[in-house]
């Protein structure tokens, strides 16, 4: 119980001081009870501030702190330390949240003077209640999981792995590579995508640090920061990756060859029931597509599978099966990527009602010499050389119906594509852009844009019309806002540039790493500025599109970024944690399992003792300190450090 309380009231600049009357609020505090001390500064978090401090907790010998001052999320960290600094426990510290919940919601000053004295009077009789508390240690497992194999998940597991820590990198499909691997050339510099990321891959593959698992999910996890348990599902390739040489005689000798849809090249192309993604997948071995391979959906395969008759180093077994494995690590990087947005339900796209109209993924396999057709341009319908193609930027982007966000690289894409289809068909096509704005924002993405308005390029700002099939061709109305007229373009080939989308399984997997998720469905950060990689959940952080739309530079800038954070984990062998967790007075405790029921950590078990009596423990190791048990608890026996009821309620008889 605190008997001396300093009270520092913070300006935050002007935030907090042009709508609280500062001074009127410091007077004030210094007459409620217990405090000895009340002082105000314009930046309580400064070096002056943190002085200011703890030379009043010398002075007066102060034994509680509250501090006035913005959201405990920004800067409580901070001022515990100055509070510790001083000689008084880090957790006798109370915050006042006077800014986001009194200056930044209210406009009359004099109410919002009140209201702040009304915050600082509970603050200081929480503080008059409050305990020292000293966080526990907890061993850490010098180990990572990253999950997702795109140019996110490399980065971060190469940075990792180069730190000399054992990283397990999880990727649902055959291969790993990502979207980039899809792609033909990168923007702003045109570098080959594959020339760029084969290179990180193969450093992948042959990395001593790094445990690739592909073909695998990570259906769930136990544990916390610096000790996790994660288990991942290995789906069966029915192909044994030792003896697989890559040499693909199976995929040319399969029954199915060119007739099962090719998922790599978005549909554009076919290819085999046994298959590899891509000519420069890793690792490029074969995998059996359990949904087509007539051995595993019929049974039988003609007179008996060809592809096991072709593979001379007997490398395919069709008995294998699903398997769970469980791994022991410190820390989580998720980068699992997005989805392109289907524009099939935008009827007025035109995307499901012709072949013609396809999407900048689609023709980015087109473009490709490693795609479909080799590189040659033509159109889906008839396989003949389009005369005309019309790009359609914000397909479903910015749009309040659809995607509220910018996709941030469909311009760039698009850009992109306009100069390397130039390259390929001359001036013998005619190329049109029907956009609603060009952004253009990265380094050197401003002079692509300019070179790319003289290369004999229709741009129409305006948002199309419905796209029609005419006699063979599309037809689009478009208003262009810049010359206030109305055009007609008729085209062979419609390029669709869609809004990037959260991934299907989105929802789901958040659900299993206990994650958050912003409004549009992506992955949430701690905050968008002071902890942009990190998520909610300790040990578990975020990189790339999982979190939103990002181009390349950016994609890896943050997987970069993630892997320094988690490897200021891995590099610890033991972490504090924090002790604002439940805990249980095992003597009015009934062990009625409530509170286990409402637990979202499984921190909480029953114990039983030999007397027939049950009480519930909690594992500090686990438990987050959500409150959630505290208040299903019938007794009252399970309690939350630092926010007892005997702490609360006279809190909120304050306040009211």
């Amino acid at each position: 119980m605190s008997n001396k309380i300093g009270v520092f009231v913070c300006h935050c600049g002007i935030n907090i001081a042009s709508t609280v009357d500062v001074e009127q609020l410091t007077k004030y505090a210094a007459g409620l009870d217990g405090v000895v001390v009340s002082k105000d500064y314009k930046y309580m978090c400064s070096d002056v501030g943190a002085n200011l401090i703890k030379d009043s907790i010398k002075k007066h010998k102060l034994d509680g702190i509250v501090i006035a001052c913005c959201s405990p999320r920004m800067h409580e960290h901070t001022f515990r330390g100055v509070v510790e600094a001083g000689g008084v426990n880090g957790f006798n510290l109370e915050i006042a949240n006077i800014r986001e919940q009194c200056s930044w919601v209210h406009e009359d000053k004099a109410r919002a003077t009140e209201k702040a004295k009304v915050l600082i009077r509970g603050a200081v009789a929480k503080a008059r209640l409050l305990e020292p508390l000293e966080p526990s240690k907890v061993s850490v497992t010098p180990t990572a999981v990253v999950i997702g194999g795109g140019i996110a998940g490399i980065q971060a597991s190469l940075d990792l792995a180069e730190e000399g820590h054992k990283v397990y990198l999880v990727e649902k499909t055959p291969s790993i590579g990502g979207r980039m691997a899809q792609l033909d050339k990168t923007f702003p510099t045109l570098d080959c995508s594959g020339c760029i990321l084969t290179p990180k891959m193969m450093e992948i593959a042959n990395h001593p640090n790094i445990e690739l698992l592909t073909y695998s999910e990570v259906i769930g996890i136990e544990g916390s920061i610096g000790n996790y348990k994660v288990k991942i599902k290995k789906k069966p390739r029915y192909v044994d990756l030792e003896k697989c040489t890559g040499c693909g005689d199976c995929v040319d000798a399969c029954r199915l060859k060119g007739r099962v849809v090719s998922e790599f090249d978005m549909g554009m192309g076919k290819r085999s029931a046994i298959y590899m993604p891509f000519p420069q997948a890793i690792p490029l071995k074969c995998t059996v597509d359990s949904d087509h391979c007539l051995m595993i959906t019929r049974g039988k395969c003609g007179a008996g599978p060809l592809c096991v008759e072709a593979c001379e180093a007997d490398a395919i077994d069709f008995k294998q099966k699903e398997e769970e494995i469980e791994v022991d690590v410190g820390a989580i990087l998720v980068a699992t990527g997005y989805d392109v947005m289907d524009p099939s339900n935008l009827y007025e796209c035109g995307y499901a009602r012709s072949d013609d109209v396809i999407t900048t993924l689609e023709m980015e396999r087109l473009i490709s010499s490693s795609g479909p057709t080799g590189g040659e341009i033509v159109c889906p319908s008839n396989n003949e050389k389009p005369s005309s193609i019309t790009f359609v930027l914000c397909v479903g982007s910015r749009d309040e119906t659809e995607c509220t966000w910018c996709c941030r690289i469909g311009c760039m894409s698009a850009l992109k594509q306009v100069y390397l289809l130039k390259e390929k068909l001359g001036d013998d096509v005619e190329i049109n852009v029907c956009y609603t704005d060009i952004r253009s924002f990265g380094k050197g993405y401003e002079e692509f844009y300019r070179n790319i308005r003289g290369l004999k390029t229709n741009f129409f700002r305006g948002r199309p019309s419905e796209i029609r099939n005419v006699d063979d061709h599309l037809k689009i109305d478009i208003f262009d806002t810049t010359t206030n007229k109305l055009f007609e373009i008729i085209t062979d080939l419609v390029v669709l540039v869609p809004a990037l989308v959260p991934r299907a399984d989105a929802d789901e997997f958040a659900r299993i790493l206990r994650i958050s998720q912003s409004g549009d469905g992506f992955f949430l950060e701690a905050h968008p500025k002071l902890r942009p990689m990190d998520t909610f959940v300790g040990g578990i952080f975020i990189a790339g599109c999982c979190q939103g739309p990002k181009d390349i530079q950016d994609t890896v800038s943050m997987a970069s970024g993630a892997a320094a954070r988690a490897a200021n984990i891995l590099s610890k062998k033991e972490l504090e944690s924090e002790p604002l967790v439940s805990c249980v007075d095992e003597e009015i405790c009934s062990g009625c399992s409530v509170c286990v029921s409402v637990c979202a950590y499984s921190a909480i078990e029953i114990v039983k003792e030999d007397n027939g009596k049950s009480y519930a423990k909690v594992n500090e190791a686990l438990c987050k300190g959500c409150g959630a048990c505290v208040g299903a608890c019938p007794s009252g026996a399970m309690q939350q450090r630092g926010f007892k009821d005997k702490q609360i309620l006279p809190m909120i008889e304050e306040t009211i």
